[in-house]
C-alpha cells in the first residue's frame, strides 16, 4: 500500500497548484475548508483520487475529516 500521507499531501498540493491556492502550505495540521478553502467539488475529487490510489477513502466510509492530518489517519487505523 503507498505511503498515505505522501499520497494525501501530494493529491492536496496538485490539487490547489493547479488553482493557483497562496495561502498556508499542506500540512497534517491545515483544515481542508478553512486553511484550504477547498470545496464540495475539490473535496469529490480528492475523495475519488484517494479510493484510487489507496483503495478506499474517508468520505465514503461515512467519516468527514476536517484536517488533512485527519485524512492521513484514517488510513493508519
Amino acid at each position: 500500500m503507498p505511503n498515505a500521507e505522501n499520497v494525501v499531501v501530494g493529491t492536496l498540493r496538485s490539487m490547489l497548484k493547479r488553482r493557483k491556492h497562496s495561502g498556508p502550505a499542506v500540512t497534517v495540521d491545515a483544515e481542508l475548508y478553512g486553511d484550504l478553502g477547498l470545496d464540495s467539488l475539490e473535496v469529490a475529487e480528492l475523495s475519488a483520487v484517494l479510493e484510487d490510489e489507496m483503495g478506499s477513502d474517508p468520505y465514503t466510509e461515512g467519516q468527514s475529516p476536517r484536517t488533512v492530518g485527519e485524512v492521513i489517519a484514517f488510513y493508519e487505523e
